[in-house]
């Protein structure tokens, strides 16, 4: 599978989520790529940063031909997980074109709402091309105990995607283990930041969230 994970608006945790979902993947036992396609390179920081390799392959491919030099350079992982960039651009178009699911992030935010309609556009150029393409909200950096969350869900709903189940919430654990290049499912593998990591990612595998 080939996850694709897009917001044309920053700061919603997009390479945060990117880095999770590729450890819980591995976690399963299948080999994994993380591809930081976000000339940023938060993804290749955080690994730098890191004492000793990461459970899963990063490597860096900021250009707009992910589409076509992809199925080379993943031939031999079972699964792919793009960080894509924060901006419209030629480089998101190849990073959607490459995925089998797209995954937006979505702050609960009237300001994140209002800017999903800009990576729904490029999803939906995309499947004209592809048309067994899938995409589907997350619920990313929810307020603890608080309906944001709910109410967030209702207001994507016009958008005829579907959002996940499982919502990750704002936790200091996601802070604290990327200063070290780790994840949460390292460094608080029990808590309740990992629990959210690995239902999302669950639900994602197993693709019942519809088109």
């Amino acid at each position: 599978m080939i996850i694709s994970v897009q917001n044309q608006k920053g700061g919603v945790g997009k390479t945060t989520l990117a880095v999770h979902i590729s450890h819980a993947l591995s976690e399963k036992g299948g080999s994994v790529l993380l591809v930081d396609a976000d000339p940023q390179g938060s993804a290749r920081d955080w690994a730098a940063a890191r004492d000793g390799s990461p459970p899963f392959t990063v490597v860096g491919l900021d250009r707009p031909t992910i589409h076509r030099d992809l199925p080379e350079i993943s031939k031999n992982y079972d699964h792919v997980v793009i960080d894509g960039p924060p901006r419209v651009s030629e480089l998101a178009r190849s990073a959607i074109a490459a995925a089998d699911v797209v995954l937006i992030p979505v702050q609960p935010s009237p300001y994140d709402v209002w800017s999903a309609q800009e990576v729904i556009d490029l999803i939906k150029e995309a499947s004209v091309f592809k048309e067994n393409l899938k995409s589907v909200f997350a619920i990313n950096r929810k307020i603890v105990n608080t309906a944001i969350g709910r109410d967030v869900v209702d207001a994507l709903s016009g958008f005829e995607v579907p959002v996940l189940s499982a919502q990750i919430c704002q936790r200091v654990p996601f802070a604290e283990s990327a200063a070290t290049g780790q994840t949460v499912l390292e460094t608080a593998s029990k808590g309740q930041a990992a629990k959210e990591i690995r239902a999302l990612t669950n639900e994602l595998l197993e693709g019942s969230y519809g088109r």
